[in-house]
């Protein structure tokens, strides 16, 4: 639903394939109530549609969650494991928006995330990066996409992990996961 005219300098309206290459999905998580571990996924995949009208525009992306790079390799295993994300089982999480909505300069994108077959609404902050010329390509044609992402998500909506108390009082991993994506996205033919 379009509620007012938006205008954004160099709009295109098309489809967009993300480039993985040049996107990050990461995300920042509490580690024994003292420090934060960041982590990102290095295989992520998906399709934008900027609409005729901005606000028509929507997303869908999946990631697979074997790629994950926490810098630390057996933490990584631990975290792929039954214990927490399950990736033998559960081998992607995937991201479906419902809605783009105005928020001052920068917008706010709606959707629903589904991780561990639990889906759960999830809003994300949008800053439009802008639209270009696709320098990757040797034809000169081309143009992409560029936007940054925040959100935030309860790890235990989604059955990943638990509470893991600590002697003494706290948690060894935080409930609330930071998300953080940097996103570029090639215009399709």
């Amino acid at each position: 639903m379009t509620t007012g005219v938006v205008e954004i300098p160099g709009y295109i309206a098309g489809t967009w394939v993300i480039d993985p290459v040049h996107s990050t999905v990461g995300f920042t998580v509490r580690h024994l109530m003292i420090s934060k571990v960041r982590g990102r996924f290095g295989t992520v995949e998906g399709t934008i549609v900027t609409a005729p009208e901005v606000l028509d525009s929507g997303v869908t992306a999946t990631v697979d969650l074997a790629s994950i790079d926490t810098g630390n390799a057996q933490r990584d295993e631990h975290v792929r494991s039954a214990d927490f994300l399950d990736v033998a089982k559960f081998p992607a999480m995937t991201y479906r928006s419902t809605g783009l909505r105005r928020n001052g300069d920068d917008f706010v994108l709606d959707g629903e995330l589904t991780l561990r077959e639990i889906t759960r609404p999830v809003a994300l902050d949008l800053e439009l990066g802008g639209f270009g010329p696709d320098l990757t390509r040797t034809d000169g044609g081309g143009a992409r996409i560029g936007f940054t992402a925040t959100g935030e998500i309860d790890r235990l909506e989604y059955g990943v992990g638990d509470a893991g108390a600590l002697p003494g009082g706290g948690v060894g991993l935080g409930q609330k996961v930071q998300v953080i994506l940097e996103i570029q996205a090639a215009l399709q033919d």
